[in-house]
């Protein structure tokens, strides 16, 4: 437990021997699971829950903090598992706690506790009185739920901006002034940014907006060091509204991703290509063999492009691995209509077409109807036909 300013807490958990964080995150440098605590002249009140792994540690966190005090409130800017994993444990020693939550948070809290709860429903504009200390809650949906909000404490100009400007980074010290590894640290911001922001960019850009006017001392965020303003937080407001800035290009972006074992996918790949410029010769159209590429940079490829194609051959009745690798990191929200082809060259059963277009369509992508399966080698007359399909697939793209 370390005092932030006067009656305002951290009581938060370091980690830095994580090194995985839900699933798919590398942690090379650890992480922290941040909360606080502020305690105005009437009431009290927690902003975040801890990792359930940590809640002993935490609790006595808590208790410190409070000196004595009953916890009246329970803020929750957001509602995952490593927000809210110590909120049983809370309610047993405060059974009158009152849990504050937007909306969609209302929701989703009912099956995180699975009991029933006094919850206190806020919206944009909101405030809650602590007695010298009021928090006005700020909605900032899908940064990077649904449910997220941030908190602002007026008096002492305390931004909780959630996961918001956050990072997986872990050092002994909590404040963005003592960290000792500032290059490691701009390393986990931008990975962390591009994870869990990247496909969310426009509601970045919402949020700075709803954010710009306050003059933030400090920038309680839930992971990470906590940011102040004579430290990094102008360097990370400027590095955040850079990585979200809208982007323009005059050419169109159609990337063709594949894998081929004997070089007939490959085949058909450059034949759609060849198709695509004749009708947008200016067009940003290259072919890329998944397989000898940084998987990262195909993604960011994949998610930035105007439209794209994948294809690949068949084995085990299915598309093959790194193809469906790539597909796991398409930014679901954003995909959304976005044109794409399917191909591939096949041997005996040609399931991987049809399963990528499958897939595709559930993530709600607009599926060229012309599934071009070719059974092993292309003749000359298939690679045609793959031409006139990367023609027909561009002519759909300039009306």
């Amino acid at each position: 437990m370390k005092q932030i300013t006067e009656g305002v807490f951290y009581t938060g958990v370091l980690n830095p021997s994580l090194r995985v964080f839900d699933v798919i995150m590398r942690t090379e440098y650890g992480s922290s699971y941040n909360s606080y605590i502020v305690t105005g002249s009437e009431k009290t009140a927690a902003v975040e829950a801890a990792h359930l792994s940590f809640s002993d540690y935490y609790l006595d966190n808590i208790l410190q903090a409070l000196d004595g005090r009953e916890l009246d409130y329970l803020i929750l800017n957001h509602c995952e598992p490593d927000h809210t994993g110590c909120i049983n444990q809370l309610l047993e020693w405060f059974p009158n706690l009152t849990v504050v939550v937007s909306p969609a948070g209302a929701i989703y809290m009912k099956h995180i506790s699975n009991r029933q709860l006094n919850l206190q429903v806020v919206k944009d504009g909101d405030t809650l009185e602590l007695g010298g200390k009021t928090m006005r809650f700020i909605s900032a949906p899908f940064l990077h739920w649904p449910d997220s909000m941030f908190t602002w404490l007026e008096q002492d100009q305390i931004l909780f901006s959630c996961d918001f400007l956050g990072c997986h980074f872990c050092e002994p010290q909590i404040f963005d002034v003592c960290t000792i590894y500032d290059d490691k640290y701009l390393d986990a911001l931008k990975y962390y940014y591009d994870c869990i922001f990247g496909p969310f960019q426009p509601y970045v850009r919402l949020g700075l907006e709803k954010i710009k006017d306050l003059d933030i001392v400090f920038n309680c965020n839930s992971h990470g060091p906590i940011l102040t303003k004579d430290g990094k937080l102008p360097q990370v407001l400027e590095l955040y509204r850079q990585w979200s800035a809208e982007k323009t290009r005059q050419q169109k972006l159609i990337p063709i991703f594949y894998v081929s074992a004997y070089g007939n996918t490959r085949k058909i790949a450059k034949a759609i290509a060849q198709g695509i410029t004749q009708v947008i010769p200016d067009a940003q159209v290259e072919s890329y063999n998944i397989i000898e590429h940084d998987m990262a940079k195909l993604v960011a490829l994949l998610n930035e492009s105007d439209a794209f194609l994948i294809g690949s051959p068949t084995i085990n009745r299915d598309a093959v691995a790194p193809v469906w690798q790539l597909l796991a990191g398409i930014e679901a929200i954003n995909i959304q209509k976005r044109p794409v082809a399917v191909f591939g060259s096949f041997g005996w059963s040609g399931e991987a077409v049809p399963n990528l277009a499958q897939r595709l369509t559930s993530l709600k992508c607009k599926v060229w109807e012309e599934q071009l399966k070719i059974n092993f080698v292309p003749s000359e007359q298939e690679l045609a036909k793959a031409t006139e399909l990367g023609k027909a697939f561009a002519q759909s793209l300039v009306g």
